[in-house]
């Protein structure tokens, strides 16, 4: 499996032909454009979710984990990627090659990884709600992160000793890479276990998973919270707070169903894009564990290299597009958002009062009454009030 950043094999045949004007141009910009457009989104994503109180969910703790890793992914496979493209050597020597090596594997396991802990707490949130209220908090979350990374960190440590720097000579130049040590031979059982772990397994698990959200979501009723149930049970003194009662848990019912499908969906797109643009990456390099000469067409290489970064550019894209919380959390961190529309929308319900009437004809003072006499009485209104019941 050749390196996320530099795709080199180790063997050198022939001369050494440089990239041409066209390639170097195409590539720069596209890496440029894709992995700095990236970088700016993910980094708003992290901030969006430390930043703002109601955006701290167990999920967006998943996507904070998910775009650091993106981040890591962007810096360290893409910005390398530049330098390959106008020098067309390897300028960064021993120690930058084992250490962007170990950051780019970090960054694509731990991605993979926080994809499938945001899979799994959305099945326990949708098709469990009861043990959702257990099982999925902001502290477990945290502790799965912590796990995830540690893993992953510790997984990856294997690419210290596996990534060297090398001197391929060819007929006319003498070319540095940043390549590995043991031929495609011996790393294939390798890399078949990087690939069943942190791509087949959790694609299979997704599928399974999200099968059985879409029946709970778009077949069958959700399951109420019994959170609800408990404030549904408790007596109510007069009718009208009855009425009120059903119209607003029948919103909130709706409202909560809205989100719940509005959210996978957004999370099932995130999944389904991470599996079609890997899989080109994934299937040269299966192609290139069985050839006894590894394909590398520059132009294909660099489609590769696109699909990936975009995989970790597109994300915070899809937040925006598919989120309404996102996005208004996106437009106030760019101060995008106008100052009224940053108060929430008040509910407002009267209350009636009942009347004093004076009278100077030798009524009956303080007389109460509930209609308003405007031509035979003054009246005198305590102050009005009104109940409010802020928008989430």
């Amino acid at each position: 499996m050749e390196n996320v950043s530099f795709y080199q094999d180790n063997q050198t045949v022939g001369n050494w032909t440089e990239p041409s004007i066209e390639y170097k141009v195409v590539s720069t910009l596209l890496v440029i454009i894709i992995c700095g457009l990236g970088i700016v989104g993910n980094i708003m994503v992290v901030l969006v979710v430390l930043t703002t109180k109601h955006m701290r969910t167990p999920t967006n703790c998943y996507l904070v984990s998910l775009a650091v890793a993106d981040l890591m992914v962007l810096i360290a496979a893409g910005l390398p990627n530049i330098t390959e493209s106008i020098y067309g050597s390897w300028v960064y020597g021993y120690a930058g090659c084992l250490c962007i090596t170990y950051l780019q594997y970090l960054g694509i396991n731990a991605s993979s990884c926080s994809i499938t802990a945001f899979t799994i707490e959305r099945y326990i949130a949708i098709c469990h709600p009861i043990k959702a209220q257990f099982l999925c908090t902001i502290s477990r979350a945290k502790k799965i992160i912590i796990f995830v990374w540690t893993f992953t960190s510790c997984y990856c440590v294997m690419w210290f000793y596996l990534s060297d720097t090398k001197q391929n000579s060819y007929v006319n130049v003498t070319v540095v890479v940043c390549a590995y040590k043991v031929s495609r031979n011996l790393y294939l059982p390798i890399y078949f276990l990087d690939f069943s772990i942190f791509y087949v397994l959790p694609l299979m698990l997704a599928t399974v998973l999200y099968g059985l959200i879409a029946r709970i979501l778009f077949l069958n009723p959700i399951p109420s919270d019994p959170k609800e149930n408990t404030q549904k049970m408790r007596s109510d003194t007069s009718h009208e707070n009855k009425i009120f009662n059903s119209k607003t848990s029948s919103r909130c019912s709706s409202s909560t169903a809205t989100s719940r499908r509005q959210v996978t969906k957004m999370l099932a797109v995130v999944v389904i894009l991470f599996a079609l643009l890997w899989m080109p990456y994934r299937t040269l390099v299966v192609v290139n564990s069985f050839l006894a000469q590894a394909y590398s067409d520059t132009w294909f290489i660099l489609f590769c290299r696109i699909c990936i970064y975009l995989n970790s550019a597109i994300n915070p894209v899809i937040y925006n597009a598919m989120s309404q919380k996102f996005r208004a959390a996106f437009k106030k961190l760019c101060k995008c958002k106008q100052q009224q529309s940053e108060n929430p929308n008040n509910y407002s319900m009267a209350l009636n009062y009942s009347v004093i009437k004076d009278t100077s004809n030798g009524g009956s003072p303080d007389h109460i009454t509930t209609e308003l006499d405007d031509t035979a009485v003054t009246e005198k209104f305590l102050p009005s009030k009104e109940l409010s019941f802020e928008d989430t």
